[in-house]
C-alpha cells in the first residue's frame, strides 16, 4: 500500500457505521449542544494525540503488527501478547461484530428483518468480506479506497444538500441544556471515541506498506484530520435538522435527519450510506487483524499452526479463518451496547501502556525514530492522562461487566508465563 490506500485505510475505518449511531450516546450523556460540540472535538484531539503517538512508534518499528510490536519494543514481550490476546477475544473481533450488527440494523429498513434476520446479515457481512480479504491485501486495499471514495463523497453531498434546502430545527439556537456533569463529560467521551476506532489499524500492515516508516506517519495525521472534520460536520448537521431531545432518543438518527431534509428518499440514501460505511470498517478490520495474530505466532513456536500462509494468495488464511470464526460468534450472542463498551475500556488501557512505552523508550540510548511526536513530552501525557481517565470511567459505569472482561484479559498473563514464554523465537 501507498500514501493514499493507507489514508484511505484510515479514513475508512474510522468513518464507519458508528458515527451514525454514537451521536445519540453522546447526547444522553451530555444533552447539550455546545458539551455535544465540546465532546467530539475533545475526542478528535485525542485521537490525533495518539496517532502522533503511534506514529512515532511506526517510524522506528515499521514492522507488521501495530501496537503488539510497540508494547513488546517498548514494555515487554509478556504485555505484547496480552494486548494481541485482548485484541481477539474483546477489542477487534468485539468491533467487527459491532459493525456488523449495525449493518444488518440499517439493512432492515430495506428488508423486514426481525432479530433473527439482522444477526443472519452481520454474519453474512463478517463471512464475505473475509473471504475478500482471503484473495490478498490488495483486493482488500482496493475495496477500502473505493468505499472510503464513495463514504466521503457522500458526506460532501449530504453537508451541500443541508447548506442550500434544510431549514433549522426549532431548538438549534437554544444553546443551553441541562447541566454537565465530570462523569457525564468523560463517559460521552468514552462514546465518541468509539467512533474513532481504529485509527492505529493501519500500523499492523506495515509489513505491507511501502516506505512504512514514512507512509504510516503522514497517513494516521491526514487521516485522522480528515474524520475530526467530518465528524464535527455531520454532528452539527443533525442537530440542525432534529431537535435535540429528538436526537437524544433516536435509534437511527442519521435517517431520522435525512428523512427531514428529503423524506423517505432521503432516510434510504442515509441508510444506503450506512451500509457502505460498514463495509469499510468491516474490510479493514478483518484486513488488519490476522496480521497481528501472525505477528504473534512468528515469535512463539507453540503457536506455529497459527502463521498459516495461502500458498496461493500469500495471505493468513488459518489466522483470517479464526478470527471470522470468533466474530461470529460475539455478533451472533452480543448487543451493540455491551460490545462497544467493553471495547472501549480495555483498548483505552492498553494506549496508556503504549505511551508509557514511548516514554521508556525516549531514555533508551540510540533510540532515533524517522518521525517524532511534536510537543513531546506534553503530547503524550496528555494523551495517557486521557486514555486513563476513559477506561476509569467506563469501567465505573457498570463495574461488575466490567470485571468480568478484565478478567478475560488478565488470563492470559498465567498463559504467557505458564506456556508461551518458553517457546519464544
Amino acid at each position: 500500500m501507498g500514501l493514499p490506500h493507507a489514508a484511505a485505510m484510515v479514513v475508512g475505518i474510522i468513518v464507519g457505521a458508528s458515527i451514525f449511531v454514537q451521536p445519540t450516546e453522546v447526547s444522553r450523556y451530555v444533552p447539550s449542544i455546545p458539551g455535544i460540540f465540546g465532546v467530539w472535538t475533545m475526542a478528535g484531539f485525542i485521537t490525533l494525540a495518539g496517532a502522533l503517538v503511534c506514529a512515532e512508534f511506526a517510524s522506528a518499528f515499521p514492522h507488521t503488527g501495530g501496537v503488539y510490536v510497540f508494547l513488546n519494543e517498548s514494555i515487554s514481550p509478556a504485555a505484547g501478547f496480552l494486548w494481541a490476546w485482548a485484541m481477539f477475544w474483546i477489542v477487534h473481533s468485539g468491533i467487527i461484530a459491532a459493525v456488523a450488527i449495525i449493518f444488518g440494523r440499517y439493512l432492515a429498513y430495506f428488508f423486514p428483518l426481525g432479530d433473527a434476520g439482522i444477526r443472519v446479515a452481520a454474519l453474512a457481512a463478517i463471512l464475505l468480506l473475509s473471504f475478500v480479504n482471503l484473495l490478498g491485501v490488495r483486493p482488500g486495499s482496493r475495496v477500502q479506497a473505493f468505499v472510503t471514495a464513495v463514504k466521503l463523497l457522500a458526506i460532501v453531498i449530504i453537508l451541500v444538500a443541508v447548506a442550500m434546502f434544510a431549514r433549522a430545527a426549532s431548538t438549534f439556537n437554544r444553546l443551553t441544556g441541562h447541566p454537565l456533569s465530570m462523569e457525564g463529560f468523560a463517559l460521552a467521551v468514552g462514546a465518541g471515541l468509539f467512533a474513532f476506532g481504529g485509527w492505529h489499524i493501519v500500523t499492523y500492515a506495515a509489513g505491507e506498506t511501502r516506505q512504512p516508516e514514512k507512509t504510516i506517519p503522514r497517513a494516521l495525521v491526514i487521516g485522522t484530520l480528515i474524520v475530526t472534520v467530518c465528524y464535527l460536520a455531520l454532528n452539527a448537521v443533525c442537530l440542525y435538522l432534529l431537535p435535540l431531545d429528538r436526537v437524544t432518543s433516536s435509534e437511527r438518527v442519521a435517517a431520522d435527519a435525512a428523512g427531514v431534509l428529503l423524506g423517505n428518499k432521503g432516510a434510504a440514501t442515509i441508510s444506503t450510506l450506512v451500509l457502505i460505511s460498514s463495509i469499510g470498517v468491516l474490510n479493514g478490520m478483518i484486513l488488519a487483524g490476522p496480521r497481528l495474530y501472525l505477528a504473534v505466532a512468528a515469535r512463539y513456536r507453540a503457536l506455529h499452526w497459527l502463521d498459516g500462509i495461502h500458498t496461493r494468495f500469500r495471505t493468513p488464511h488459518v489466522a483470517i479463518a479464526i478470527q471470522t470464526v470468533w466474530a461470529c460468534i460475539l455478533a451472533a450472542t452480543g448487543t451493540y451496547r455491551e460490545l462497544f463498551s467493553r471495547v472501549i475500556y480495555t483498548e483505552w488501557i492498553f494506549f496508556a501502556l503504549m505511551t508509557a512505552g514511548l516514554m521508556r523508550l525516549h531514555r533508551r540510548p540510540g533510540y532515533s525514530p524517522a518521525f517524532r511526536t511534536p510537543g513531546y513530552p506534553f503530547i503524550p501525557v496528555l494523551f495517557m492522562t486521557a486514555a486513563l481517565s476513559v477506561a476509569c470511567y467506563q469501567i465505573a459505569a457498570n463495574p461488575l461487566r466490567s470485571a468480568g472482561g478484565l478478567l478475560l484479559v488478565v488470563l492470559g498473563l498465567p498463559l504467557y508465563y505458564l506456556w508461551l514464554r518458553k517457546s519464544a523465537r
